[in-house]
């Protein structure tokens, strides 16, 4: 047995950390009839001072499931959520995996065309959207060979305090277009509908970044999704636990079309019976009254920008901090440490973590009560093993780089519609290949030390440089371009491209600027853009982005 399949690091879990679990057999939506059943009257969700019980939001789901079905869904079919965070969102993604549909997560913050390939590669069934949406929806559906037989349409506001909610006339609603809420209020059986869900089905299609510029759908199944739930609750239950269920919140911000959202947010909530307090995009001001409003945070997966909005305000004074934010989880980009100091002089249990789509966004994180390594992202999860492996295959020793392998109860089936992409992603003994280069300790804590993949991850979100080249590279004038991740003190990395114009032709960065927001999602948009004559590559033509992180870290 190698140092690594030993498990070394258990010795530094939290000492009311399980070292293995047994995880149920059953559909992911089980989950949320077990929370309806232990604290009916709690609420689930809280969206700008409306809320909704464990009870109500299980009545809602089984009911929109049964429409689903009653609408064409069948096991298997594909059902898109383009919705940003709301209780919409929610209801959707329960109701799919009660009627046997694959949730496809799709970012509201997509082009039209990335929209586009996310449509032909899955051919949604359904859709539930919400009105923003629907001048890209539209005229997709339109022009799509195989159109999307029904889209469910609310308004955000529907499911807020104190305002009216909206109906079909008021959001013109053609055929095929359903109103969210309408079809909430139809009278439907408690109970979901008869589908025969087994643990190991395919549950999400959660996409993720590509080198080639096409992104690729992990297809992860109910028991990856049940698993990181469980996971994520049992890392910190010697927190967790002590919290009574009044007491438990979840502050919602990240994404839920993200995994990390979908898992820290969603997953976790319906197993710790907490409610999640939900807005659909991070703001300061927004967060701030949010705790001055409740009592207490009991968890809040974050990223760093985040938190350093928080902490250099000239609000937060207003806040009496000890025992407000209970457990912080952080990832996605590494936390300073700086950052990490102005958690613990918070009272933060602050925690780092890492993980990929592929793995439900969990894998690595660092003990809640325990030993936390800045720039670290923490020790192998419940039930994970994880190796560091060298160029040649070989397990490098302790201390060395090399490619994190890892295998464990969320790693995904498979890429969506990806054969090829799928065989080469695993080895032939299971582990996942990350293509993330890092190195372990003697405590078995991990170390990322670069990414294989050239993925920049910046306020959070992973863009993939050669998305961008690709957006750039489309403009007549452009006769070549890369794109790295330069340091950026707020956002952890930002996007700056480097161009090669066609000979002849003349572009200002300001002209590409315009021309990528057509193009990309506005997070993926180069907020640099220097010209060159030339840019580095081999003479096989691959970039050698390593060069240009080269200059920019010696400016």
């Amino acid at each position: 047995m190698s140092i690594y399949e030993s498990k070394f690091w258990l010795k530094n879990y939290d000492w009311k950390t399980d070292t293995t679990l047994r995880y149920p057999k059953f559909p992911a939506y089980s989950l949320l009839r077990n929370a309806s059943t232990y604290q009916p009257n709690k609420a689930a969700t809280w969206f700008y001072g409306a809320e909704i019980t464990f009870n109500e939001l299980y009545q809602k789901c089984t009911r929109l499931a049964n429409v689903l079905v009653e609408n064409g869904v069948k096991k298997g079919d594909r059902v898109g959520i383009l919705l940003p965070n709301c209780p919409q969102f929610v209801i959707a993604y329960w109701a799919i995996n009660m009627a046997g549909g694959i949730i496809v997560n799709i970012n509201p913050l997509y082009t039209k065309e990335e929209l586009k390939f996310i449509f032909d590669d899955t051919h949604p069934a359904a859709l539930v959207t919400y009105d923003a949406m629907l001048p890209l929806v539209r005229p997709l559906n339109k022009e799509a060979e195989n159109p999307i037989a029904t889209v469910y349409v609310s308004k955000l506001s529907d499911f807020m305090a104190g305002t009216p909610i909206s109906t079909a006339a008021d959001l013109g609603l053609e055929e095929g277009y359903l109103h969210f809420c309408e079809v909430l209020q139809t009278d439907k059986t408690w109970a979901p509908p008869l589908v025969d869900i087994k643990p190991d089905d395919p549950m999400v299609i959660q996409y993720t970044g590509g080198t080639t510029g096409f992104p690729k759908g992990a297809l992860l199944s109910n028991t990856n999704i049940v698993a990181g739930s469980i996971g994520i609750w049992r890392w910190c239950s010697d927190y967790v636990e002590s919290q009574s269920y009044d007491r438990r919140r979840v502050l919602s911000i990240i994404p839920f079309c993200h995994i990390y959202g979908e898992t820290a947010c969603i997953g976790y909530s319906t197993v710790h019976v907490a409610t999640m307090v939900i807005l659909p995009r991070f703001d300061p001001e927004e967060v701030f009254n949010i705790l001055h409003n409740f009592e207490n945070i009991s968890y809040w997966p974050a990223v760093p920008t985040m938190l350093q909005a928080l902490f250099y305000s000239p609000r937060v004074n207003e806040i009496d901090w000890h025992g407000k934010i209970g457990y912080c989880g952080s990832g996605a980009a590494p936390a300073s440490i700086e950052l990490i100091k102005k958690c613990r002089d918070y009272d933060f249990n602050f925690a780092e973590g890492w993980g990929m789509s592929e793995t439900c966004a969990t894998g690595l994180g660092s003990p809640g009560q325990g030993n936390h390594k800045p720039l670290s992202v923490g020790i192998p999860m419940i039930d994970y093993t994880v190796k560091i492996m060298g160029e040649d295959g070989k397990e490098v020793p302790l201390g060395e780089r090399g490619e994190i392998w890892i295998k464990g109860p969320t790693v995904m089936k498979e890429y969506w519609n990806r054969p090829e992409d799928s065989k080469n992603a695993f080895s032939e003994d299971g582990y996942l290949m990350t293509g993330d280069v890092a190195y372990m300790d003697e405590d078995g804590v991990v170390f990322i030390v670069d990414r294989t993949k050239d993925m920049i991850i910046a306020g959070g979100y992973n863009i993939y440089p050669q998305d961008v080249d690709s957006a750039l590279l489309r403009n007549p004038k452009v006769a070549d371009a890369m794109t790295i991740g330069i340091p950026d003190e707020y956002r952890g990395e930002t996007v700056k491209s480097f161009v090669v114009l066609v000979p002849g032709q003349t572009a200002t960065a300001e002209e590409l600027t315009v021309w990528c927001r057509d193009l990309l999602a506005a997070y993926k948009v180069p907020r640099i853009i220097e010209f060159r004559t030339e840019l580095p590559r081999t003479n096989t033509g691959k970039a050698l982005r390593r060069i240009l992180k080269e200059e920019e870290m010696a400016k």
